[in-house]
Protein backbone atom coordinates (compact mmCIF):
# COMPACT_ATOMS: atom_id res chain seq x y z
CA UNK A 1 0.00 0.00 0.00
CA UNK A 2 2.86 2.41 0.11
CA UNK A 3 1.97 3.41 -3.53
CA UNK A 4 -2.06 4.63 -2.40
CA UNK A 5 0.42 6.07 0.77
CA UNK A 6 2.53 8.39 -1.64
CA UNK A 7 -0.33 9.15 -3.61
CA UNK A 8 -2.16 10.65 -0.76
CA UNK A 9 0.95 12.52 0.14
CA UNK A 10 1.34 14.28 -3.64
CA UNK A 11 -2.37 15.46 -3.16
CA UNK A 12 -1.93 16.61 0.20
CA UNK A 13 1.47 18.06 -1.00
CA UNK A 14 -0.62 19.77 -3.40
CA UNK A 15 -2.89 21.58 -1.74
CA UNK A 16 -0.15 22.54 0.64
CA UNK A 17 1.63 24.46 -1.87
CA UNK A 18 -1.54 26.17 -3.27
CA UNK A 19 -2.11 27.43 -0.03
CA UNK A 20 -1.23 31.47 0.56
CA UNK A 21 2.12 32.18 -0.05
CA UNK A 22 3.39 29.11 -0.93
CA UNK A 23 1.49 29.19 -4.23
CA UNK A 24 3.81 32.19 -5.12
CA UNK A 25 7.02 30.53 -4.18
CA UNK A 26 6.26 27.63 -6.17
CA UNK A 27 4.98 29.78 -9.15
CA UNK A 28 8.09 29.44 -11.05
CA UNK A 29 8.34 25.70 -11.25
CA UNK A 30 6.39 25.01 -14.74
CA UNK A 31 8.85 27.91 -16.29
CA UNK A 32 11.98 25.82 -16.49
CA UNK A 33 10.80 23.86 -19.69
CA UNK A 34 13.05 23.76 -22.82
CA UNK A 35 12.19 27.25 -25.11
CA UNK A 36 10.04 26.38 -27.72
CA UNK A 37 11.68 24.81 -30.68
CA UNK A 38 9.78 27.43 -33.43
CA UNK A 39 12.04 30.41 -31.45
CA UNK A 40 13.25 31.95 -35.14
CA UNK A 41 16.45 32.10 -35.30
CA UNK A 42 18.44 35.32 -34.80
CA UNK A 43 19.67 37.68 -37.91
CA UNK A 44 23.35 37.70 -36.73
CA UNK A 45 25.72 36.33 -34.04
CA UNK A 46 23.55 36.05 -30.66
CA UNK A 47 25.35 35.52 -27.40
CA UNK A 48 25.14 31.77 -25.95
CA UNK A 49 22.28 31.90 -23.16
CA UNK A 50 22.05 28.08 -21.22
CA UNK A 51 19.51 29.36 -18.57
CA UNK A 52 17.02 32.15 -18.23
CA UNK A 53 16.95 34.80 -16.14
CA UNK A 54 15.00 35.21 -13.32
CA UNK A 55 12.57 38.28 -14.28
CA UNK A 56 12.05 35.98 -17.46
CA UNK A 57 10.44 33.02 -15.41
CA UNK A 58 9.31 35.36 -12.77
CA UNK A 59 7.01 37.20 -16.08
CA UNK A 60 5.97 33.61 -17.24
CA UNK A 61 5.29 32.18 -13.73
CA UNK A 62 3.07 35.56 -13.38
CA UNK A 63 1.40 34.91 -16.95
CA UNK A 64 0.05 31.02 -16.04
CA UNK A 65 -0.76 32.01 -12.29
CA UNK A 66 -4.33 30.96 -12.35
CA UNK A 67 -6.89 29.60 -10.06
CA UNK A 68 -6.07 26.59 -8.87
CA UNK A 69 -8.81 24.67 -10.71
CA UNK A 70 -7.15 25.05 -14.35
CA UNK A 71 -4.60 23.22 -16.34
CA UNK A 72 -1.31 24.91 -14.64
CA UNK A 73 -2.64 23.05 -11.25
CA UNK A 74 -3.39 20.07 -12.85
CA UNK A 75 0.36 19.85 -14.25
CA UNK A 76 1.65 20.44 -10.57
CA UNK A 77 -0.18 17.64 -9.72
CA UNK A 78 1.10 15.34 -12.40
CA UNK A 79 4.72 16.12 -11.48
CA UNK A 80 3.71 15.61 -7.67
CA UNK A 81 2.26 12.28 -8.43
CA UNK A 82 5.43 11.53 -10.51
CA UNK A 83 6.81 11.60 -7.64
CA UNK A 84 5.20 8.60 -6.09
CA UNK A 85 6.62 5.73 -9.06
CA UNK A 86 3.92 6.70 -11.46
CA UNK A 87 4.51 7.37 -15.07
CA UNK A 88 2.41 7.73 -18.45
CA UNK A 89 -1.06 7.42 -19.13
CA UNK A 90 -1.40 5.97 -15.55
CA UNK A 91 -0.32 9.29 -13.81
CA UNK A 92 -2.13 11.32 -16.17
CA UNK A 93 -5.28 9.50 -15.79
CA UNK A 94 -4.93 9.22 -11.90
CA UNK A 95 -3.72 12.40 -11.27
CA UNK A 96 -6.81 14.40 -13.66
CA UNK A 97 -9.00 11.86 -11.38
CA UNK A 98 -7.53 13.14 -7.96
CA UNK A 99 -7.61 16.79 -9.73
CA UNK A 100 -11.50 16.08 -10.81
CA UNK A 101 -12.47 15.22 -7.18
CA UNK A 102 -10.92 17.59 -5.30
CA UNK A 103 -11.75 21.15 -7.77
CA UNK A 104 -14.82 19.62 -10.31
CA UNK A 105 -13.17 20.46 -13.24
CA UNK A 106 -14.47 18.12 -16.27
CA UNK A 107 -11.91 17.38 -18.72
CA UNK A 108 -13.20 19.29 -21.45
CA UNK A 109 -12.61 22.51 -19.29
CA UNK A 110 -9.18 21.19 -18.03
CA UNK A 111 -8.36 20.89 -21.89
CA UNK A 112 -9.76 24.34 -22.65
CA UNK A 113 -7.91 25.61 -19.80
CA UNK A 114 -4.63 24.10 -21.88
CA UNK A 115 -5.12 26.44 -24.79
CA UNK A 116 -5.88 29.16 -22.71
CA UNK A 117 -2.62 28.81 -21.57
CA UNK A 118 -0.65 28.25 -24.79
CA UNK A 119 -2.44 31.27 -26.24
CA UNK A 120 -1.70 33.16 -23.92
CA UNK A 121 2.08 32.21 -24.30
CA UNK A 122 1.88 32.57 -27.86
CA UNK A 123 0.38 35.91 -27.50
CA UNK A 124 2.92 37.23 -25.17
CA UNK A 125 5.56 35.77 -27.00
CA UNK A 126 4.40 37.68 -30.41
CA UNK A 127 4.46 41.13 -27.97
CA UNK A 128 7.83 40.81 -26.79
CA UNK A 129 9.27 39.57 -30.13
CA UNK A 130 7.48 42.98 -31.74
CA UNK A 131 8.73 45.15 -29.08
CA UNK A 132 12.31 43.47 -29.96
CA UNK A 133 12.26 44.52 -33.61
CA UNK A 134 11.20 47.94 -32.31
CA UNK A 135 14.81 47.63 -30.22
CA UNK A 136 16.46 46.49 -32.70
CA UNK A 137 15.05 49.15 -35.50
CA UNK A 138 13.80 46.39 -37.65
CA UNK A 139 9.73 48.12 -37.65
CA UNK A 140 10.01 51.23 -39.72
CA UNK A 141 6.27 52.58 -38.91
CA UNK A 142 6.40 52.10 -35.48
CA UNK A 143 4.88 54.26 -33.13
CA UNK A 144 6.98 53.19 -30.19
CA UNK A 145 10.15 55.41 -29.11
CA UNK A 146 13.02 53.65 -30.54
CA UNK A 147 15.64 51.46 -27.88
CA UNK A 148 18.96 52.38 -27.31
CA UNK A 149 20.15 49.89 -30.08
CA UNK A 150 17.71 51.41 -32.47
CA UNK A 151 19.63 54.59 -31.73
CA UNK A 152 23.17 53.50 -32.09
CA UNK A 153 22.27 52.00 -35.67
CA UNK A 154 20.80 55.43 -36.84
CA UNK A 155 23.84 57.30 -35.22
CA UNK A 156 26.36 54.91 -36.73
CA UNK A 157 23.97 55.17 -40.30
CA UNK A 158 24.93 58.69 -40.05
CA UNK A 159 28.50 58.32 -39.13
CA UNK A 160 28.90 56.45 -42.07
CA UNK A 161 27.42 58.89 -44.37
CA UNK A 162 29.62 61.46 -43.06
CA UNK A 163 32.91 59.28 -43.27
CA UNK A 164 31.81 59.09 -47.10
CA UNK A 165 31.81 62.43 -47.55
CA UNK A 166 34.92 62.86 -45.63
CA UNK A 167 36.40 59.94 -47.61
CA UNK A 168 35.46 61.62 -51.04
CA UNK A 169 36.44 65.34 -50.26
CA UNK A 170 39.67 63.68 -49.11
CA UNK A 171 40.04 61.80 -52.12
CA UNK A 172 39.34 65.45 -53.92
CA UNK A 173 41.94 67.14 -51.76
CA UNK A 174 44.40 64.69 -52.22
CA UNK A 175 44.48 64.88 -56.32
CA UNK A 176 44.46 68.63 -55.74
CA UNK A 177 47.79 68.23 -53.48
CA UNK A 178 49.08 65.60 -56.34
CA UNK A 179 48.10 68.62 -59.10
CA UNK A 180 49.86 71.32 -56.77
CA UNK A 181 52.96 69.56 -56.24
CA UNK A 182 53.32 68.47 -59.86
CA UNK A 183 53.26 72.09 -60.64
CA UNK A 184 55.50 73.17 -57.98
CA UNK A 185 58.26 71.13 -59.30
CA UNK A 186 57.91 71.84 -62.89
CA UNK A 187 57.83 75.43 -61.32
CA UNK A 188 60.99 74.50 -59.19
CA UNK A 189 62.62 72.85 -62.24
CA UNK A 190 62.17 75.76 -64.66
CA UNK A 191 63.34 78.29 -61.54
CA UNK A 192 66.39 76.41 -61.52
CA UNK A 193 67.00 75.89 -64.96
CA UNK A 194 66.85 79.79 -65.79
CA UNK A 195 68.89 80.64 -62.68
CA UNK A 196 71.50 77.56 -64.66
CA UNK A 197 71.05 79.53 -67.90
CA UNK A 198 71.43 83.04 -66.15
CA UNK A 199 75.09 81.50 -64.57
CA UNK A 200 76.31 80.39 -67.83
CA UNK A 201 75.01 84.01 -69.90
CA UNK A 202 76.79 85.69 -66.20
CA UNK A 203 80.03 83.58 -66.31
CA UNK A 204 80.40 84.24 -70.19
CA UNK A 205 80.02 87.61 -69.77
CA UNK A 206 82.19 88.11 -66.60
CA UNK A 207 84.83 85.75 -68.72
CA UNK A 208 84.72 88.10 -72.18
CA UNK A 209 84.75 90.91 -69.92
CA UNK A 210 87.98 90.12 -68.24
CA UNK A 211 89.84 89.06 -71.39
CA UNK A 212 89.33 92.40 -72.57
CA UNK A 213 89.68 94.17 -69.42
CA UNK A 214 92.99 92.27 -69.70
CA UNK A 215 93.82 93.23 -73.11
CA UNK A 216 93.02 97.22 -72.68
CA UNK A 217 95.35 97.20 -69.55
CA UNK A 218 98.14 95.57 -71.45
CA UNK A 219 97.77 97.93 -74.59
CA UNK A 220 96.55 100.90 -73.31
CA UNK A 221 99.25 101.18 -70.70
CA UNK A 222 102.17 100.53 -71.85
CA UNK A 223 104.96 99.84 -69.12
CA UNK A 224 108.06 102.90 -69.09
CA UNK A 225 110.69 100.01 -70.38
CA UNK A 226 108.99 99.97 -73.61
CA UNK A 227 110.10 102.36 -76.74
CA UNK A 228 108.30 105.22 -77.30
CA UNK A 229 106.88 105.11 -81.59
CA UNK A 230 108.23 109.11 -81.57
CA UNK A 231 111.74 108.37 -80.42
Amino acid sequence: MAILDNLTKAAKDFFIEDDGAAREASAPAPATAQPSQAAPQPAGPAPAVTQAEQRHLDHIASLLAGDGKDFGAYTKMVKSMAGSGLTGPLLYQTAFNAFAALTGTNQTALLASAEQLATKLADDRARVLQRHREKMGETADSKAPPGPLALLHQRETQLQTEVAALTEQLAQKSQQLREIQQQAQAEKQKTQAALASYELANAAAAADLQAHRQAAQNFLNPSPSTPSSNA
